[in-house]
């Protein structure tokens, strides 16, 4: 691998590009990867930095194309970091590449979790009142203010985020080789992502059938019975069927359709 030695290699100018590219993530955004290609591209220009050699950047931009999505405010802080990850995977050969991908994945929930509540769910109703407060007077002041509050926070964040991203990445890589921290910063963040995937699992899918039976003379729901004896089975059935099928190579529009057709037709013979 392509030896990367100096840690300035990476300059104000290039997160300046991260900065700014950053605000194309979801212009590529699709059901399987999300973002994933708005991140390559964000970070496209340091990756061309640190490694030189087409192969070894051609693998780290592959690196970057696994599913994943986070609040668009705050990207720079997971993209900034991954950029210091990535310089320090180019100095060391035995640098764990799987930890760049956990520790985006551990970080986009618990992120998208403050960024989603605060942006979309408290600031933009604000900011939308002030600019309505205008508006129903008439005056395009409304418009504009809605326009610059929203904007000028947006890109403050971005910003902010971005350079403590690389900064807190940088000062921690350059101390944890000693103490492992890399492995078990990659462990933590698994765990954490796999705790949140299984949070949505089971309040964000809802599968429950209507099927019932009679037992000793009384009429059984057999949803009843699954209650009982394992919450949320259904759910968590259609959901590693769905990620079985993915790893299949099977497309996700397939995969949705299919939810439709069988949702469908189960509703119509009675199953759901």
């Amino acid at each position: 691998m392509q030896e990367t030695k100096e840690t300035s290699l990476i300059t104000k100018k290039d997160l300046r590009s991260v900065f700014w590219r950053s605000f194309t993530m979801q212009s590529s955004w699709s059901f399987d990867k999300m973002m994933a290609y708005g991140f390559m591209y964000s970070i496209e220009k340091p990756l061309r930095k640190i490694y030189p050699k087409d192969d070894d950047y051609f693998e780290a931009l592959h690196r970057h194309t696994e599913t994943f999505n986070i609040t668009p405010h705050v990207s720079p802080f997971v993209i900034d970091l991954s950029v210091a990850m990535e310089q320090e995977c180019a100095k060391a050969d035995n640098f764990n590449k799987e930890s760049i991908n956990n520790l985006k994945v551990g970080l986009m929930g618990p992120l998208s979790g403050i960024g989603d509540s605060f942006f979309w769910g408290t600031f933009r109703v604000i900011t939308a009142g002030i600019g309505i407060a205008f508006a129903q007077q008439g005056s395009i002041l409304g418009a504009l203010l809605y326009f610059f509050l929203y904007t000028a926070i947006h890109f403050l964040t971005k910003y902010i985020t971005g350079n403590a991203g690389y900064k807190m990445g940088t000062r921690f890589l350059e101390n944890s080789a000693e103490n492992h921290l890399i492995e078990k910063m990659s462990y933590g963040a698994s765990i954490l992502g796999l705790t949140v995937i299984g949070a949505m699992i089971g309040t964000m899918v809802t599968l429950k059938t209507s099927l019932t039976f009679q037992f000793s003379g009384t009429e059984t729901t057999l949803q009843s019975i699954f209650d009982q004896i394992f919450p949320g089975l259904l759910p968590l059935g259609a959901t590693f069927l769905c990620v079985w099928l993915f790893n299949r190579n099977v497309k996700t529009i397939a995969i949705i359709l299919g939810i439709f057709v069988i949702c469908i037709a189960g509703c119509w013979i009675g199953i759901f």
